[in-house]
């Protein structure tokens, strides 16, 4: 019997003004795009704490995504510059506690860019399978389910 091949669990943090209006986009103009992704919306990719992704990471998701309004056009001013340069400092600190920068993933989805979310997703999805799982296997991807909820919920109250 042959095992089912690698689906990463992935999470999209989406700003609530242009990524997840281009993830809708994406969904009601039916593309195919993989399931086995999470969208998170917020409402400025600069409101994602990095202790959210380093959570993610460790709690069993394989891969996190964070969408924004495009550089110059975000809705509260400079969030998007202070997202692309927070996480930028973030992908090298994950480097340097053994996690691969590779599984975070900072881009920018407006709101009329439905097949641009999807070629994202679709795109990182398949990056972060050829990386194969995170560090956080076996017990901790189950353990990773309630994590993930709390994660949610966290953002949630945030907002």
């Amino acid at each position: 019997m042959s095992e089912r091949p690698f689906q990463p669990r992935i999470i999209a943090f989406c700003c609530n003004w242009c990524s997840y209006a281009g993830a809708d986009l994406a969904g009601v103009s039916r593309l195919q795009m993989p399931s086995n992704f999470k969208v998170i919306r917020v409402m400025c990719s600069a409101r994602v704490a990095p202790e959210w992704i380093i959570k993610a990471l460790s709690s069993g998701v394989d891969g996190v995504m964070v969408l924004g309004c495009h550089i110059g056009d975000c809705h509260y001013i400079s969030g998007n510059h202070r997202a692309a340069k927070r996480f930028a400092v973030l992908r090298e600190m994950l480097g340097c506690v053994g996690i691969n920068p590779d599984r975070l993933l900072v881009d920018w989805v407006s709101a009329s860019e439905g097949p641009q979310f999807q070629k994202i997703v679709t795109n990182f999805v398949e990056r972060v399978a050829v990386l194969g799982p995170g560090k956080a296997a076996g017990e901790q991807r189950a353990k990773g389910t309630s994590e993930l909820n709390g994660l949610t919920q966290q953002a949630e109250k945030r907002e």
